[in-house]
């Protein structure tokens, strides 16, 4: 059964509190369905964003009376668990229930389809293309994991001809337990490095690295893969693919940082400035780049437009800049992404101290048995902070952790660990911010940090 797409949907979103799914029931809402959903918990900005539009449900919780034989569809989120008591009435009922990618597939199966996947990196590449794409004026649907200048929802849903979308390769839903990459088939995909995440699905790296494989055998037939080329599980899994596709390797652009202006070339050689920095963001500017090529964007309008390109929410986003120091907020949280995001800040300003913080907040980051991946990964900063609640790790159920635990991980030989977020900010606060520079990185919030009013009372 397909989506409906010519008539307008009763649809009910189970979990519509999550980062994707209430901005899924935004873009339907603007696409006159009715929508309803519902949630245990619901917090801002998805609890202000859903209110303001009528969207937030009127009582939290799970509500099964709520489920009527007159809903079209249900969506299901990946926080509800497989005894929810509305999915279990929408099952005795017959209605169709989607994981939220299948929902966007069935959307955009006749669509063109760019998908962006990859360990790190997506949401950034993503951004890049969404971004030129609305500078030079095309119409595109789009599913990105970080709110972006520009956009108002993460997720647009509209009879454009294009879509371009994040590719996530963590679970659907509690009733589709496959990556949610597997559903999107696309004509154009990217794959951007892979790294070991998510060891609470994929225990070992092999099943992970298996994922990416299945990516390649659920493309499009005749499909354009970028890969880029200097990873080497990415090599290992192009040469076991059986699926027939045209690969094409990439390199990031030779940035060139004078001062604090970064450039780069462009097809006639003159140095375009750009406002991002670092390897990988010129590893990802390389992949949208070859993208835009292929989806009608010419040189010229790409140059002109990725020029205005800042980033995405939470990808090394500034949040205080003055003569002498610097704050940014990262998304960073897996080793790999800590390793090259640190790099990457104190490359750009050798000539300052670099504080570089770190929340371990993910179950992959808080199991012992990973830890030992993040050896290294603060190497570039001068300064190491790493940051866990010992309440997170009792919400996810997982062995305690120690001081000398992620002393022993890290290996970083002026490494400050903490578990209380106000010694975390007092000790912050108490450093000479002078030719010092802050990189704050989670994918959480620090056991409720406020980004700005802190940075407004220490810089």
């Amino acid at each position: 059964m397909s989506v409906k797409k010519l008539e307008l949907m009763r649809i009910h979103l189970i979990a519509t509190g999550g980062a994707v799914m209430h901005n899924l029931a935004l873009a339907l809402h603007h696409n006159q369905h009715t929508v309803t959903g519902s949630d245990d918990e619901i917090y801002n900005p998805a609890r202000d964003r859903l209110a303001k539009y009528g969207l937030l449900p009127k009582q939290m919780g799970w509500h099964p009376d709520h489920i009527t034989s007159d809903i079209d569809a249900v969506i299901l989120g990946m926080h509800a668990r497989i005894n929810n008591p509305e999915l279990l009435k929408a099952q005795e009922l017959g209605i169709k229930i989607y994981s939220f990618p299948e929902y966007i597939y069935e959307h955009a199966q006749n669509k063109t389809r760019v998908v962006v996947a990859g360990s790190h990196g997506k949401t950034t590449t993503t951004s890049m293309i969404m971004h030129v794409l609305q500078k030079c004026n095309r119409r595109f649907d789009y599913l990105v994991g970080a709110n972006l200048e520009g956009f108002e929802t993460m997720v647009k849903l509209s009879d454009a001809p294009l879509m371009i979308i994040e590719g996530d390769e963590y679970l659907s839903s509690p009733l589709d337990r496959r990556p949610k990459f597997l559903h999107y088939r696309p004509q154009y995909a990217i794959i951007t490095g892979i790294a070991w995440d998510h060891i609470n699905v994929f225990p070992t790296f092999s099943g992970y690295l298996e994922q990416f494989g299945l990516f390649l055998e659920n493309l499009e037939e005749d499909a354009s893969v970028f890969f880029y080329q200097k990873d080497k599980h990415i090599q290992q899994i192009l040469k076991k693919a059986k699926a027939q596709f045209s690969a094409t390797p990439y390199e990031g652009f030779k940035a060139k940082t004078v001062g604090k202006e970064t450039t780069i070339p462009s097809r006639w050689g003159e140095n375009v400035p750009i406002q991002i920095f670092g390897e990988h963001n010129m590893e990802n500017l390389k992949a949208a780049f070859l993208v835009c090529q292929e989806i009608g964007i010419s040189h010229d309008e790409f140059f002109e437009a990725v020029q205005s390109f800042t980033g995405a929410a939470k990808r090394l986003q500034l949040l205080k800049k003055n003569w002498t120091s610097n704050v940014w907020l990262d998304f960073a949280h897996a080793p790999s992404k800590v390793r090259a995001t640190v790099k990457a800040v104190k490359n750009q300003y050798l000539q300052r101290e670099l504080v570089a913080c770190v929340e371990l907040h993910t179950f992959s980051s808080l199991n012992k048995e990973f830890l030992p991946e993040y050896q290294g990964a603060l190497d570039a900063a001068d300064i190491g902070v790493v940051f866990f609640s010992k309440h997170t790790l009792e919400m996810k159920k997982l062995p305690p952790i120690s001081t000398t635990d992620i002393e022993a991980a890290f290996q970083h030989p002026n490494l400050h660990v903490f578990t209380e977020r106000e010694k975390l900010e007092a000790f912050l606060k108490n450093q000479e911010w002078n030719k010092k520079n802050l990189l704050l990185m989670s994918s959480g919030n620090f056991k409720g940090m406020d980004f700005e009013n802190f940075v407004e009372d220490v810089f």
